[in-house]
């Protein structure tokens, strides 16, 4: 059996109770002994799992073909899946992932990968379905993920990181009150704008980010629209599970930042791995927001170590 057999993906797709219709891509063989659920982040697309998914199957990941299958899904709003609720909060996005396992993992033990606000997705499901967590799901991957730590404009932290937020927040805060006139002007600018690139670059890349990289990620954040972004509250993006669910505990966890992360800095990860002690830390020199994508090997070594530890 080559991994040739596995290389395409089967597109699904699946409607949730508040009318949002999601994007799903399944790839290896229905009765895979494990399956592994991946989580894009905010205004991104699971795309940005890609080279994550094609190690999986490569051989170079050390795991037999056919013994893992990997469902990755758009959240709403992304790519191909509708936006369904106005405003966007945890347990809608942890109710979003509960319903792709239902329906595309009904059965057998599963890992899962949560980047950013695919993260807060699995922390709301672990709280709002604490046995599923602790029957079936047997390592997490939580890569450039909000520990729930306060804003970072409040007291204390340094002026340069409370402006930033503020800042943020302002500009989240004006989508959400504007989002026509805002998408009007968005759609004059091209994604190919040098300004738009340097901003993503800025936000999202360490300094020495490859442009094809931030190319790719400038285009994905013009094409969500000013909706979407908005939707997906402040809060929510921020300030991440204001508490680590109980069933995690129990769960294999690694959890990756990159040094140069601008929207989950460093002690995001220190305060992830002090509320679920037995998570294994690594922090990424010279890597932004978007770690798949700037270290994919290292992402794909944690990710392999989970799935062997699995089966």
């Amino acid at each position: 059996m080559t991994p040739l057999r596995y290389a395409v993906e089967s597109p699904r797709s699946l409607r949730t109770p508040d009318g949002a219709l999601l994007r799903v891509f399944l790839r290896g063989p229905d009765d895979a002994p494990l399956t592994v659920v991946l989580c894009h982040g905010w205004f991104l697309s699971s795309d940005t799992w890609r080279l994550q998914v094609s190690a999986l199957f490569s051989g170079r990941s050390g795991i037999e073909p056919g013994r893992v299958r990997v469902v990755r899904w758009e959240q709403r709003g992304h790519a191909g899946s509708t936006l369904g609720a106005r405003r966007v909060d945890g347990g809608l996005l942890g109710a979003g992932l509960a319903a792709v396992i239902r329906e595309f993992a009904p059965t057998g033990p599963v890992v899962l990968g949560g980047h950013c606000v695919g993260g807060v997705a699995v922390c709301a499901l672990a709280a709002a379905h604490p046995d599923l967590v602790a029957d079936r799901v047997r390592g997490l991957l939580l890569v450039s993920v909000p520990s729930g730590r306060p804003a970072p404009e409040g007291p204390g932290l340094p002026r340069a990181a409370r402006v930033s937020a503020l800042a943020r927040r302002g500009v989240l805060g004006a989508l959400a009150a504007l989002p026509g006139p805002v998408e009007h002007l968005r759609a004059l600018l091209p994604a190919h704008w040098s300004a738009h690139q340097a901003l993503v670059r800025r936000t999202l890349f360490g300094r020495h980010a490859d442009p094809m990289l931030v190319r790719e990620c400038a285009e994905l954040l013009h094409a969500t629209p000013t909706a979407v972004i908005a939707a997906f509250r402040p809060e929510v993006v921020a300030s991440g599970a204001p508490r680590f669910p109980t069933a995690l505990r129990d769960v294999a966890v690694r959890i990756m930042l990159g040094e140069e992360d601008r929207l989950t800095p460093a002690h995001h990860g220190d305060a992830l791995a002090r509320a679920l002690p037995d998570a294994r830390l690594d922090l990424l020199p010279g890597v932004g927001h978007v770690p798949m994508l700037e270290s994919p090997r290292l992402v794909e070594e944690r990710l392999a170590e989970l799935c062997r530890a699995a089966l």
